[in-house]
């Protein structure tokens, strides 16, 4: 006997990037940080006092809200904390999207966004993008055709890094009447010259929720905190009559607020990610594995007939080293590979150089 719902016994749950069994592992398979958090995190957890666990944290995260809200130019009612970027996802679904409801993304995406219309019981339905891995220009008649009732569209998109302007972001969200959630989980790792900047939109567009995380940019994927950036049309009942009581609790609350307000280390670690991805993707691209020009953590390279990409993801594992392979169409031929640091990209594209020449040597 089974006491699942239907739809929960026939469907597939999310399968996360391989953890490590050991500690001699260059893990580049999960988008993780390379770098530790900031010295004000460290602070703010030697801080934490042991009688303060005995109490229920700030039900509201005020503080960590009203730090958000300075840092985004919006304000307090704007925020919304959550336990890591996927509750916020699970709750603005809980929220506005009815069992049957449509739920419109992008092909390929987030292989969580699946599970969770599952979990709802609503329908999802991907969008390809183009050879190119832009977005069809028929793109906002296929969600209105759909009658989607929500738009999931991570941005910079994975696993590809390419980004969608914000001009582009201002027409869907006009022209959709459901509800368009952004995706911003790398959006730290954007190159300052393209002037991205989507926060500014909540206040004349009442349909769009902007997802942020501190597990990329911030270093705290351990932590699992996240949260949104909405008009209070949204904000607000996912804020008073959805979300879990006490999500978030005390430690995550003090470190997030730390790790906010460290600025300058943040930024140069971002800079330095985005220098090592340009040397990344120029190795890749003479090793002969075609790697385009990304905005995240992250590249999607192309890898030739031989060795093939499963086989060089094999081949990477024996080696201890941790890439990603997706058994999903359009990326059967690719690998998505996470920045390391400068002596885990080296020791990657050494290993691959050795996979490609037939070498025997393992690390």
């Amino acid at each position: 006997m089974s006491f699942e719902r239907s739809n929960i016994a026939n469907m597939q749950g999310y399968v996360p990037g391989e953890q490590p069994k050991q500690d001699n592992v260059i893990k580049l398979n999960t988008n993780e940080n390379p770098y530790p958090a900031s010295p004000q995190v460290q602070a703010a957890l030697e801080g934490i006092r042991l009688n303060d666990l005995r109490l229920y944290p700030q039900a509201l995260a005020k503080n960590f809200r009203q730090v958000a809200a300075e840092r985004h130019g919006v304000k307090e009612e704007n925020i919304i904390p959550t336990n890591g970027g996927d509750e916020l996802l699970r709750l603005a679904l809980t929220t506005f999207a009815d069992s049957g409801e449509i739920i419109a993304t992008t092909q390929p995406s987030y292989s969580l966004y699946p599970v969770l219309a599952c979990i709802q019981d609503c329908n999802l339905i991907e969008i390809p993008l183009l050879d190119d891995w832009s977005m069809p220009e028929d793109f906002i008649d296929q969600l209105n055709s759909l009658q989607a009732k929500m738009c999931l569209l991570v941005n910079p998109h994975a696993p590809t890094g390419k980004l969608i302007t914000v001009d582009s972001i201002k027409k869907i969200a006009s022209n959709f009447p459901g509800v368009l959630i952004i995706d911003e989980a790398y959006v730290d790792f954007v190159d300052p010259s393209e002037s991205y900047n989507c926060v500014p939109l909540i206040r004349e567009y009442e349909n769009i929720l902007i997802l942020r995380t501190l597990s990329k940019g911030y270093s705290l994927a351990g932590l699992r905190f996240g949260y949104g950036i909405a008009h209070k049309t949204l904000a607000n009942p996912m804020m008073f009559k959805t979300r879990d009581s006490y999500n978030t609790d005390h430690i995550a609350q003090k470190l997030a607020t730390a790790a906010l307000q460290a600025r300058d280390y943040v930024e140069a670690n971002w800079e330095t990610i985005r220098n090592s991805r340009t040397k990344l993707t120029d190795a890749l691209n003479q090793l002969g594995l075609v790697t385009g020009s990304s905005q995240t953590n992250f590249v999607l390279s192309q890898v030739p007939a031989e060795p093939g990409a499963e086989a060089l993801y094999a081949a990477l594992q024996e080696r201890n080293i941790l890439v990603r392979y997706f058994r999903q169409p359009r990326l059967e031929d690719k690998l998505r590979i996470s920045i390391g640091s400068e002596q885990e990209n080296a020791a990657l594209i050494t290993a691959i150089t050795e996979i490609v020449a037939g070498q025997a040597p393992r690390v």
